[in-house]
């Protein structure tokens, strides 16, 4: 770890306390290309005339306007569930930064469209929580496998063994087994 440390340089971590928005842009970019999703949240932006995307105003848009910046039908269910659950008090993001993550992630996995993974993002990008393992996201279990030069990639219990090392600063590790496959920082 030390190597790839020394290789990525300091730990940058963006924040985006947006919450909203930045919820939308992680149910934007499942399953497609980093281009495609970036291309429709910013058609998505664009949607509210230079005003901040908010739960009304996403209430307020039809489903076929969602539909035409290149939202799938699924898609925009997803959208249209989270901004009710921001409207009528099921996720409550004043309260968050006093929540447990699992609190939080229990919370948003109550959207339609929002898994685990998803949460967790959220966890590290908006929240900058610095003890989140992601086990199910790829990138960091390729990253793994490289660091610790394993045959294949590692199981969530092989993962979550490596990441107690790492506690409580799990998202550092995951960040820098992030950089050997990818340079670029990601943010929300």
């Amino acid at each position: 770890m030390a190597s790839v440390i020394r290789q990525a340089g300091a730990f940058k971590l963006g924040s985006n306390k947006n919450y909203f928005l930045v919820l939308c842009k992680a149910i934007i970019g499942q399953q497609i290309s980093i281009k495609a999703a970036e291309s429709i949240s910013h058609r998505f932006e664009s949607l509210f005339s230079g005003a901040r995307a908010t739960p009304k105003r996403v209430q307020d848009l039809s489903e076929k306007q969602l539909q035409e910046i290149g939202l799938s039908r699924q898609k925009v269910k997803y959208i249209k569930d989270l901004s009710e659950k921001f409207l009528d008090g099921t996720i409550r993001p004043h309260r968050m930064a006093h929540m447990e993550n699992k609190e939080i992630i229990q919370q948003l996995t109550n959207v339609y469209g929002i898994g685990p993974w998803t949460a967790e993002m959220f966890l590290i990008f908006s929240l900058n929580r610095l003890d989140v393992l992601p086990v199910g996201d790829l990138g960091l279990k390729a990253g793994l496998k490289q660091i610790y030069n394993m045959r294949d990639l590692p199981s969530p219990e092989k993962m979550r063994v490596l990441g107690r090392k790492w506690h409580p600063f799990e998202t550092i590790g995951t960040w820098y087994a992030w950089r050997l496959l990818d340079e670029e920082v990601v943010s929300y």
